[in-house]
């Protein structure tokens, strides 16, 4: 019998699903975080700890084929961050690495077993020397350019082997320690994206998949305006493009749903030059300054002379649109926030994860995501 038990126990602690938290669903839904202050000290009062699960302190860097802190302001923010946990003991601080504009050396430092170590024993030695809860990998993306970066074929396979190196080892200290370390990744919302990565493979040594479902349209390159996050398909968007698709696509691809974290925007794009026609949706368009709005920005803009808000009841979203000054904008507020966490607890996903929180200092988003998700759950528990 005891030879028995610790099988089953060994079993439990080296299967990776298993102990990545996969088999079964968290009852409580996740609340993940991108927390993006770049070099600024964080401050107290600028985060709500009681109302998150997780903290993604974005990012840090790869530099000679090791991890390294991103900003300068780094140390204290962590020191920070580790001090929430006085609020809300339950929340875990990880620490994003990459992001749209740093991911030039991940193809490098995954590509053999040697680069995999060295980059693995860095980012134990970030997560000790910090006091941190694990990792997330925010690759953008395996074997696709993104923003100018260095890819080759062989990333859809070493992102796997990647992934179950730091899982492996993040197992080792676990049994050491008894401390449990989260791994989890940042994915694309596209086919293109589940194309170039082995995601059935992949998903087994994470935690969580944090599905970015936004930026769907961009005016950056997008010469049509349209929703940027969209929770359901517009029959009349030629892109046919929503964050259910991509769900589907994911969960397709091996993803269970309890895995997946519905990614929401705190922010908003915007369009210039836009024709009236449908309110300016799916229309010609042009970048303007400062096209990426804050939801702090969107929201002055929607109560500004001139802008009117529409609901777009196929794609469950909304948009504002100025005739006089021909802007179109596509953000998320808390009709669709919503909507969203609606969706998430009807499909038993396991969460919502945002970008990034200085998008609304009001907290009126987190604060929708709060009481649509946890006070809904409170309220189907009672008898």
């Amino acid at each position: 019998m005891l030879k028995t038990c610790a099988s089953v126990l060994c079993l439990i602690l080296t299967v990776p699903a298993l102990y990545a938290g996969g088999v079964l669903p968290s009852v409580k839904p996740i609340v993940v975080a991108y927390v993006f202050p770049q070099n600024a000290a964080l401050e107290p009062g600028q985060i709500e700890a009681s109302k998150l699960t997780r903290i993604n302190y974005a990012f840090a860097n790869i530099a000679d084929g090791r991890m390294v802190a991103g900003f300068a302001s780094d140390d204290k923010n962590f020191a920070f961050l580790n001090g929430l946990k006085k609020q809300n003991p339950s929340l875990k601080v990880l620490v994003s690495v990459g992001g749209w504009l740093w991911s030039t050396n991940f193809s490098d430092v995954s590509l053999t077993s040697q680069s995999r170590r060295i980059f693995v024993d860095s980012v134990m030695d970030f997560l000790n020397r910090y006091s941190l809860d694990g990792l997330d990998v925010d690759w953008e993306y395996p074997g696709m350019v993104g923003s100018g970066h260095p890819f080759r074929s062989e990333d859809k396979g070493n992102f796997t082997l990647l992934l179950r190196d730091l899982r492996q080892r993040f197992n080792r200290q676990t049994r050491k320690t008894h401390k449990k370390l989260y791994l989890t990744f940042a994915a694309g919302a596209s086919d293109e994206y589940l194309a170039h990565t082995e995601m059935a493979k992949a998903q087994v040594y994470v935690d969580t998949v944090n599905l970015m479902a936004y930026d769907y349209y961009e005016p950056s390159s997008d010469p049509l305006t349209g929703h940027h996050a969209p929770l359901f398909t517009n029959p009349a968007d030629p892109r046919h493009v929503s964050a259910d698709a991509s769900i589907q696509a994911f969960e397709r691809a091996g993803v269970p749903a309890a895995k997946i974290l519905l990614g929401v925007p705190f922010y908003g794009h915007m369009w210039g030059q836009v024709a009236g026609h449908n309110h300016g949706l799916f229309q010609p368009g042009k970048p303007v300054p400062q096209g990426y709005a804050p939801y702090h920005v969107v929201a002055d803009a929607a109560q500004s002379p001139g802008y009117t808000r529409y609901w777009d009841p196929a794609a469950s979203v909304p948009y504002l649109y100025n005739a006089d000054k021909q802007i179109f904008i596509s953000y998320e507020d808390a009709e669709s926030l919503a909507a969203k966490c609606k969706y998430v607890l009807s499909h038993k996903l396991g969460g919502v994860m945002f970008w990034d929180y200085s998008g609304d200092p009001s907290g009126k988003l987190l604060e929708t995501i709060d009481q649509s998700l946890y006070k809904s759950v409170a309220a189907s528990e009672k008898p």
